[in-house]
């Protein structure tokens, strides 16, 4: 079998069951709209749901672009960040012992709780959502790492001390090649917390009425009652959700491929 067979097949098994069941569930949802009469302001059937969707697509699409920039800075601003601060820990107990706390605190308070020192902080708008973004990409990597960076081999420690390596060696020769599949499993995580992150700051700390995202386009839709676009704006951001997590899932095995030899299924 070819690789671009293999490849081919692989996709099949990855898109065809998500999609059954998606059929499954909308022939459910227009049986249920029929057979009990739902009324649209409860419930909007899928057939309007879908002419939202066609109606709205410009506006969506203008909504993602504006989410996945916030997005995506915010989490590549959580994957450096948080991966340079692993590094930090993974060099002092005192400084782990001490600081590590703080960002579980910061990774269980609710957004909606700090949402007001952010807009004193950054103000409203774009910088606001990106920093929402931020805080919620950033434990996922920042535990990861430290992880990786500290689950090293006794015996390979040991040869590199018997070989006067010094600590940066040892960091940089040990410690975060054995911390890299860590680190990208960490970054899946994050990957998907940065879009949630990008749609919930909207609805605090978000865009005007003349520059918005999906956060903000939900928040609006469902203040207007209007259920079918709503449901589309939302089957949006799942979509683009399941989007970027797949990217950087892609990303992560095609770096963890180079960066060993042998599949790489059991390492992610």
């Amino acid at each position: 079998m070819t690789t671009c067979s293999r490849w081919m097949r692989q996709l099949a098994q990855a898109v065809v069951p998500p999609l059954v069941v998606f059929g499954v569930v909308i022939a459910i949802w227009q049986a249920c709209m029929v057979g009990f009469a739902i009324k649209p302001y409860l419930l909007p059937a899928p057939l309007s749901v879908a002419k939202a969707f066609l109606n709205d697509a410009p506006l969506l699409a203008r909504a993602v672009m504006y989410t996945g920039s916030a997005a995506a800075i915010g989490f590549a601003g959580s994957l450096i960040v948080g991966t340079l601060i692993a590094f930090a820990f993974s060099q002092s107990p005192t400084l782990r012992a001490c600081g590590y706390p703080y960002f579980i605190f910061l990774q269980t308070v609710p957004i909606v709780a700090i949402a007001p020192l952010i807009v004193r902080w950054c103000g409203y708008g774009f910088q606001s959502v990106v920093f929402v973004s931020f805080i919620l990409g950033l434990f996922p990597i920042l535990s990861n790492g430290t992880q990786g960076l500290l689950d090293i081999d006794p015996d390979l420690l040991d040869l590199f001390r018997l070989n006067n390596a010094s600590r940066w060696q040892v960091l940089m020769k040990l410690r975060f090649p054995s911390a890299v599949p860590g680190i990208l499993a960490g970054a899946r995580t994050a990957s998907g917390l940065s879009v949630v992150g990008s749609i919930v700051g909207e609805f605090f700390v978000g865009y005007g009425s003349k520059q918005f995202g999906l956060g903000y386009l939900i928040y609006s839709t469902n203040g207007q009652s209007q259920l079918d676009r709503l449901f589309a704006a939302v089957l949006t951001s799942t979509l683009f959700g399941i989007a970027i997590f797949g990217f950087v899932n892609l990303v992560s095995v095609t770096i963890l491929r180079g960066w060993y030899d042998g599949p790489v299924e059991h390492r992610s």
